[in-house]
């Protein structure tokens, strides 16, 4: 075989061989996910009832921002109307956030249905302005330093959102979690502006029997330390048969989180067998407060400044 063809033959193998080369980059490594594609995942939503439903991200997120946010609740004469389309959004950067930091968490594509576990998914509450806003944010997610974060939200930050050992009891603070100082909001309801409760101290020690926490018969309860948003973390709990600590974030949980709204306790008093709190806000406090994102929203905020509002060295990221 004479030189050039030879060098006509080499020259014939190395074009097919970069031809295969860039057909494997386009079609993309074998067993990439879709969503590495840039096709939107589906994920398998698991109901209480343990029936499993499959459907495309932007679908469940719109079902949780129903569920999350809703309405905003009648005030004074005014009928319950929607939230501010841009607030909606904020919430759906969230939901997609947490249900893919859920989803790479536990390496399949299954999440529930309830807020307990996950998020909570009520696509009947699902109106206009709530699919409007899911659109507008696309596949968008937050993430730092290239890792998606844990997209906390709660309903008001009563003027200071916690940090995440404070309000949710974790171990360490996340680098992108920070105490925020939110400031009035004359837009959120005045039930979680300031509230008051009454629980009786035989309902108390009932509740904690329960979680598993026995002094025996309640006789005080007393704040033992605040965070750097100044809720309570830990109550010490006088009983009958001794004297126990429990975190804030576990008394909440225990008597009623409905009932004890926050844990940002400005007074605490036991008098006549009950417990008297007096607080502000309402949820656990840590990342996004919604009442505060309406506030920002009604404002001129973006859907991107909103929650990088509460959030530190974020990146939102399609």
């Amino acid at each position: 075989m004479d030189s050039a063809r030879l060098r006509s033959m080499t020259i014939v193998a190395v074009i097919l061989l970069l031809a295969l080369g860039a057909l494997f980059l386009v079609s993309g490594r074998s067993g990439a996910p879709d969503q590495a594609r840039g096709e939107e995942p589906t994920i398998t939503l698991v109901h209480r009832d343990g029936r499993r439903e499959q459907m495309p991200m932007e679908q469940y997120v719109k079902g949780v921002v129903a569920g999350e946010m809703g309405r905003l609740p009648p005030r004074g004469e005014t009928e319950e109307q929607d939230w501010p389309e841009e607030a909606y959004a904020a919430q759906a950067i969230l939901a997609r956030s947490f249900a893919v930091r859920y989803l790479e968490e536990s390496g399949g594509s299954e999440i529930p249905a309830q807020h307990e576990a996950a998020q909570a998914y009520n696509p009947g509450n699902i109106t206009p302005a709530i699919e409007r806003g899911v659109d507008r944010t696309r596949g968008e997610v937050m993430t730092y330093q290239g890792e998606t974060v844990r997209a906390w939200f709660h309903s008001y930050s009563g003027g200071r959102t916690a940090t995440a050992r404070e309000g949710l009891a974790q171990e360490e603070d996340p680098p992108y979690i920070k105490s925020v100082d939110t400031g009035e909001n004359e837009f959120a309801p005045e039930d979680v502006v300031s509230w008051q409760v009454s629980l009786g101290l035989d309902e108390i020690g009932a509740a904690l029997r329960d979680a598993d926490v026995d002094v025996g018969e309640v006789r005080d309860v007393r704040i033992a330390a605040r965070g750097p948003s100044r809720r309570v973390t830990e109550f010490e709990i006088v009983g009958s048969q001794g004297t126990r600590t429990v975190s804030g974030n576990d008394f909440r949980l225990a008597v009623g989180p409905e009932r004890l709204k926050s844990t940002l306790i400005d007074e605490l008093d036991v008098r006549g067998g009950r417990l008297i709190a007096t607080g502000r806000g309402f949820g656990h406090g840590v990342g996004l407060s919604q009442g505060d994102a309406d506030k920002l929203a009604r404002e001129g905020g973006s859907p991107g400044e909103i929650v990088t509002f509460f959030f530190e060295g974020v990146e939102v990221q399609r």
